[in-house]
């Protein structure tokens, strides 16, 4: 192909044109618009008055974390009372939260209304330079804070400065407490020692209905908890709070199986059982989940988090995954035809700790 088809071909093409850059425009500085002074600026009345409004919600501030410190150690945890369109609800959190509520809009309110009615209001603009500054500029800056601290007029309105720092101050006890003391009480012996104890009833969870050995059928599963913290039992004012109960299901949960009698491997395991029902944790040794996966035919408890599989013919060994202790058992006996507990677990139950050396 020729040179003369190349461009009949493309008619409408053009040269590219390359243009030299020149000096970028520059836009002319716009300024700053008048300084309009503000009542406080001008009235020391208005000043003043500002000046009172400010440290009264700073003292509002001081008041609600005084309030949350006085209701953290004084009220009951456990108090609980009917609210208006909220219902039933636990007192004991809703006056931390208000009074937290408190003392974090004091100071948020008295901080914006600070800075509206007496901090300086005026822009200035500082062309920017290199990072080092000799002792000069920083004579300058120090200059600049100690007029900014007089333009706030700390130096002459004093209240402003005590109420501020007393809010802000103060405002950290809460957080000590909540850190210090937030995460519950220390365990004690919890870690060692459930609410099992010698003939107890073992009780359906959640129903609360007391077990016979013939209620337990061959290859069943039942979920029970110690007599006093399952069903009707467990409400009412004499009854344990909400939170004990949810402290006692997550240590003191047990699973019910009715296994053959032959097919039972350990001599313990045959003591602490009745006709071959047995009763084992259902907190998982690993990291505490529940155990709640049966397999009738291998006779295998299943822990749904990470796999770990227990052999309940051979005292709930570990056949599988990442468990390293056995599921405790639980010694059950029958008294008036129900079945209760022959003692509490013999030893703790739920994931390895730091004192338990294993």
């Amino acid at each position: 192909m020729s040179d003369d088809q190349i461009a009949v071909h493309e008619p409408h093409a053009k040269p590219t044109t390359y243009v030299e850059p020149g000096p970028a425009d520059r836009f002319e500085n716009p300024g700053l618009p008048p300084h309009r002074p503000r009542r406080a600026d001008v009235d020391d009345a208005a000043a003043k008055r500002a000046e009172r409004q400010v440290t009264t919600l700073f003292g509002l501030s001081i008041l609600g974390t005084l309030g949350f410190i006085v209701a953290y150690f004084l009220v009951d945890p456990n108090l609980r009372a009917s609210i208006l369109v909220i219902g039933h609800v636990n007192l004991y959190h809703v006056i931390l939260g208000l009074t937290m509520a408190i003392s974090l809009l004091g100071i948020g309110l008295g901080a914006v209304h600070w800075a509206k009615t007496l901090m300086p209001d005026t822009e200035i603009v500082e062309e920017r330079h290199l990072q080092a500054s000799d002792q000069e500029a920083r004579d300058e800056a120090a200059g600049i804070l100690s007029q900014g601290y007089r333009s706030a007029q700390l130096h002459r309105r004093p209240m402003l400065l005590l109420t501020a720092g007393g809010a802000l101050g103060l405002f950290a006890l809460p957080m000590a407490l909540q850190v210090a003391g937030g995460l519950g009480p220390l365990p004690g012996d919890t870690l060692n020692h459930t609410v099992w104890r010698k003939g107890m009833k073992l009780l359906i969870d959640p129903s609360g209905t007391p077990l016979t050995p013939e209620m337990v059928t061959q290859g069943s599963v039942i979920h029970v908890l110690p007599e006093g913290f399952a069903g009707e039992s467990s409400h009412g004012e004499d009854g344990p709070s909400a939170l004990e109960i949810m402290e006692v299901k997550a240590t003191a949960s047990v699973l019910l199986v009715r296994l053959n009698p032959e097919l039972i491997q350990s001599q313990k395991q045959r003591d602490w059982s009745v006709d071959g029902i047995v009763a084992y944790s259902k907190i998982c040794t690993h990291v505490g989940c529940p155990v709640a996966l049966y397999e009738r035919q291998t006779h295998h408890l299943l822990c749904p988090c990470h796999q770990s599989t227990f052999d309940m013919t051979n005292d709930c060994e570990v056949i599988f995954g990442p468990a390293k202790r056995p599921l405790p058992q639980l010694p059950i006996t029958v008294e008036d035809g129900y079945l209760v507990a022959a003692d509490g677990f013999a030893e703790p139950v739920g994931p390895s700790f730091w004192e338990r050396g294993e």
